[in-house]
C-alpha cells in the first residue's frame, strides 16, 4: 500500500512499527474504511501513542502529472493554528531590508557572508530561507545545496519578496509550503497531536482549500485521488476523498 510505504523512513521506525504500541494503535483503524474528516482527526490523535508530541502529516495524491510544467501544484499557506514547531528563519537581504528582517524576528540575516558560511561550513541550522529579489543573484549559487533540501526561496512560495518582514512574520506564524513530489503526492505537516482534533481539522481544511484553489487548468478527471493522514509513529488513516472536492 503506497500510503504505508512512505511512512517508513528509518530502521528505528520499522522496529517501532512492529512494536506493541503501533499494533495497539493500528487496531483502532479499519483499513477498509475511508473516514470522514472529523472522524479521521479524532483517530489520528488517539493513535499518536509515542512519548513525544507527534507531528501529524497529510499525504494527498493528485490526479495530475508532475512531469508536465502545466500540471505543477505548488504554493504556500499560513495554517490558522500554526504547525507547533519553532522555525528558524534565514533572510538574505541588504541595507534597509536587512534591518526590516531583523526587526521582524529573523534568526539569521545577511548577504554574501551567509552564502560562504553555507558553502564552506555545510551550515544548515535553519528551516526557512527568505530573500529580497535583489539578492537572488547572490544566492543563485546555492541552488544545488538548498534545492534538494526544499530550502531554495521562490516567488511562488512567497519566499522571494520585497516585503521580507511580512515573509518572516508568516514563516514564524506557521506558513508551510506545499508541492508535488515525483509520484504526484503532496506531503505536509498540519500540526501536532497535542493540538486536538478540532485545530487539526481547521489546519487540514485550510491546506486542502489552498490545494483545490491551485488546481491546474490542464488537470483532467478526478483531482484528489486519495488522502491519508498519520502521526509520526502512527498508522495511516484513509480519508474519504470523494467528499474533499
Amino acid at each position: 500500500m503506497w500510503e504505508e510505504s512512505f511512512r517508513i523512513t528509518t530502521k528505528e521506525e520499522i522496529t517501532l512499527f512492529r512494536g506493541k504500541k503501533y499494533k495497539d494503535s493500528a487496531k483502532l483503524v479499519d483499513r477498509s474504511t475511508q473516514y470522514e474528516v472529523p472522524a479521521a482527526m479524532d483517530l489520528v490523535v488517539k493513535t499518536a501513542s509515542a512519548k513525544f508530541d507527534e507531528t501529524v502529516e497529510v499525504h494527498i495524491k493528485l490526479g495530475v502529472d508532475s512531469r508536465h510544467a502545466d500540471q505543477q501544484v505548488r504554493g504556500a499557506i499560513v495554517l490558522p493554528n500554526g504547525t507547533g514547531k519553532t522555525r528558524k528563519v534565514l533572510v538574505f537581504a541588504k541595507d534597509a531590508k536587512l534591518d526590516e528582517a531583523k526587526e521582524a524576528g529573523a534568526d539569521f540575516a545577511g548577504g554574501m557572508e551567509l552564502v560562504e558560511k553555507i558553502q564552506k561550513e555545510n551550515w544548515f541550522d535553519f528551516d526557512v530561507v527568505i530573500a529580497s529579489p535583489d539578492m537572488m543573484s547572490v544566492i543563485g549559487r546555492l541552488g544545488k545545496v538548498l534545492g534538494p533540501k526544499g530550502l531554495m526561496p521562490s516567488p511562488k512560495a512567497g519566499t522571494v519578496t520585497p516585503d521580507v518582514a511580512k515573509a518572516v512574520t508568516e514563516a514564524k506564524a506557521g506558513k508551510i509550503e506545499y508541492r508535488l513530489d515525483k509520484t504526484n503526492i503532496i506531503h505536509c505537516p498540519i500540526g501536532k497531536a497535542s493540538f486536538g482534533a478540532d485545530k487539526l481539522k481547521e489546519n487540514f481544511d485550510a491546506l486542502l482549500g489552498a490545494i483545490i484553489k491551485a488546481k491546474p487548468a490542464a488537470a483532467k478527471g478526478q483531482y484528489i485521488k486519495s488522502c491519508v493522514i498519520a502521526s509520526t509513529m502512527g498508522p495511516g488513516i484513509k480519508i474519504n476523498q470523494a467528499k474533499l472536492g
